[in-house]
């Protein structure tokens, strides 16, 4: 669902996130998607809130969906920062197009299900505003607020709408919008990441999967019903916690312990114990089990099965999270692949391989209009 109204197309994808920015670019081949570039430039970026951490509870309380945003995150020093380095990037990869799509991170976005009684179309605008002005943080005019309908049960559609609504606040809209400009792109399209994931990850399958984005700072949590993204929630849990467990367990710097952590994780014979990482596990355990049983609840589900649980970002390879969530839940657990929709040179899948994870979000905000 595009945060912004028109549709252009185009197949730069751009994801700015807490470890610096991908690109991927596509070009059409005969109706399928073909790479034709991709760069990635490490760089700690701070883009979530300060008071990001949110509880098993809190995750229960409307109130608490979307954090209010610092204006000093949104300063121009640090979009033209940002700028400075996607144009870089933009350079390096050869990049040909001047068009992107981008994403806004998960910590930042509104985001919820809202019954409302049928009514005709044009009264539903001013419905969901005066809904969505009780929960949300900001004024209504502070926010840039979209909807689309969901699909309902027979019986309940006869006299309701379902309704997701995302809404981002607008001077985050118009920092990123600075970001481009100075880059000398235009970015036509800016979406969440979790339908950019849901788009790369899982497609067309109409089961229900929770996709679990596994950044440097944060772990996402993205779950889909029949393609649409239906709740999304960010925790303060993210690859830098195992990288502090395995400093502290060696006696090293972080840095060498992400180095370790690299290195394992790139090598997918490595068999290590889960037991060190339990403080980091067992909250991602719950967490996934947690939305699971909130949205079957909500929806009147509850004897419904979820199928997947598909891993994805920087931290998604590290053997020990992937062997933990198998033994936990009686569903498919996988590492997700990107690039399974997309054609590119066969000397290319190693390195492709490799990175699928990290490269997630902005394949999948290339592929918007495949």
């Amino acid at each position: 669902m595009s945060l912004f109204g028109n549709k252009i197309e185009s197949y730069l994808g751009v994801d700015i996130g807490a470890d610096g920015v991908k690109l991927v670019e596509l070009r059409q081949t005969k109706g399928r998607p073909q790479l034709w570039t991709y760069g990635i430039v490490e760089e700690h970026i701070s883009i979530h809130p300060e008071n990001g951490e949110r509880s098993l509870a809190e995750l229960g309380s409307k109130k608490s969906v979307v954090i209010p945003p610092v204006n000093s995150e949104f300063s121009l020093e640090r979009a033209d920062h940002i700028a400075v380095l996607l144009s870089g990037l933009i350079k390096q990869a050869r990049v040909s197009g001047r068009r992107a799509a981008s994403s806004l991170p998960v910590s930042h976005i509104f985001h919820t299900i809202i019954n409302l009684p049928k009514v005709p179309e044009k009264e539903i605008d001013g419905m969901v505003q005066a809904e969505i002005a009780k929960v949300l943080p900001l004024p209504n005019d502070q926010m840039q607020i979209v909807y689309q309908t969901v699909p309902l049960s027979e019986t309940l559609e006869k006299n309701y709408i379902r309704l997701l609504v995302t809404a981002a606040p607008k001077n985050m809209i118009e920092f990123y919008t600075r970001i481009f400009q100075k880059a000398g792109l235009q970015l036509y399209e800016l979406e969440t990441e979790a339908f950019a994931l849901s788009r790369a990850l899982v497609g067309r399958d109409d089961s229900l999967t929770m996709i679990v984005d596994i950044g440097a700072e944060r772990t996402n949590f993205s779950l889909i019903d029949k393609g649409l993204p239906m709740t999304q929630r960010s925790l303060n849990l993210g690859g830098a916690i195992l990288d502090t467990i395995i400093a502290d367990r060696l006696g090293i710097t972080p840095g060498e312990a992400q180095s370790i952590k690299r290195d394992i994780s790139s090598n997918s014979k490595t068999v290590i114990s889960t037991e060190p990482f339990i403080r980091f596990l067992e909250p991602l355990a719950k967490e996934i089990q947690y939305h699971f049983d909130l949205y079957l609840s909500q929806t009147g589900n509850e004897g419904r099965k979820p199928e997947k649980i598909v891993l994805t970002g920087g931290a998604a390879f590290f053997p020990p999270i992937l062997e933990y969530l198998k033994s936990q839940f009686p569903m498919r657990v996988f590492i997700g692949d990107p690039w399974a929709r997309v054609l590119y040179q066969d000397g290319l899948k190693p390195i492709l391989n490799e990175i699928a994870p990290r490269m997630a979000v902005a394949l999948g905000l290339a592929l918007r209009h495949f």
